[in-house]
């Protein structure tokens, strides 16, 4: 009849082996009830079961496709915790005003890419990711003057820049989405504050309150999620200060 090509959606034993030999070029869908376990198990469950569930059946060479699901990304909460999130890095300089953290607020010339922004990300529970290379003694958490803000008490800028980016969406209208810090470090060389000591000074801070489950004043219960910029080849880089 000429078909050469055919889309299974089940992983029924009895119909692909019943297209076994037959020369015909087979797509199977992978049961969207299936994708969780396969998300988050192991490489070898994985293999075992494309060949418990599929190649124990049908050759190989007639697999021309595995669909990996079927209209997945439909709003349904069964699926949510397995999205992968998008978020686009921004720069503190997106805020027109940063301090205090209270009174922070968005670039009004950036409100047309940051409202759609925000609102994509509360839409499908992304993070805000935010990239954030701070001066010294505030940066260090070596600064003696805590700054009050309401009834908060910032020590290191840290923390007031998360809890800034936090007011400034929620001036916006966007409550709960999540903060990742997506960069941060300190400078081994190049500039007069760049050193192999403030460098080991600050991610180590920064790594004990991550590691210490400590968040912010505003948001005490809200673990920080941070990224340290360049941690494996920083000293592999140059310019002015490599970080």
């Amino acid at each position: 009849n000429g078909i050469t090509n055919v889309r299974i959606f089940d992983i029924d034993a009895t119909t692909l082996k019943s297209l076994s030999g037959t020369g015909i070029n087979v797509m199977v869908d992978i049961p969207n009830e299936d994708l969780p376990s396969l998300a988050t198990g192991t490489l070898n469950f994985s293999l075992e079961w494309l060949q418990s569930n599929i190649f124990s059946n049908i050759p190989t060479a007639q697999v021309k496709y595995i669909a990996v699901g079927n209209e997945v990304f439909l709003k349904d909460p069964f699926y949510t915790p397995y999205y992968i999130k998008l978020s686009s890095p921004q720069a503190a300089s997106v805020l027109s005003l940063s301090y205090p953290p209270s009174s922070t607020a968005f670039d009004p010339y950036l409100h047309s890419v940051m409202i759609p922004l925000m609102k994509f990300l509360h839409d499908t529970g992304s993070p805000f990711m935010v990239n954030e290379h701070i001066s010294l003694d505030y940066a260090l958490f070596r600064n003696q003057n805590v700054a009050q803000d309401g009834g908060f008490l910032y020590a290191n800028l840290l923390d007031a820049s998360v809890d800034a980016f936090a007011y400034a969406m929620e001036r916006e209208g966007f409550q709960g989405i999540k903060i990742v810090v997506s960069e941060t470090g300190w400078a081994t060389g190049g500039g007069e504050a760049a050193s192999v000591a403030n460098a080991m000074a600050y991610n180590e801070n920064v790594v004990r309150r991550v590691a210490n489950y400590v968040g912010t004043p505003r948001q005490p219960n809200e673990e920080m999620e941070v990224y340290l910029f360049d941690l494996f080849d920083e000293n592999e880089k140059n310019g002015e200060e490599f970080t």
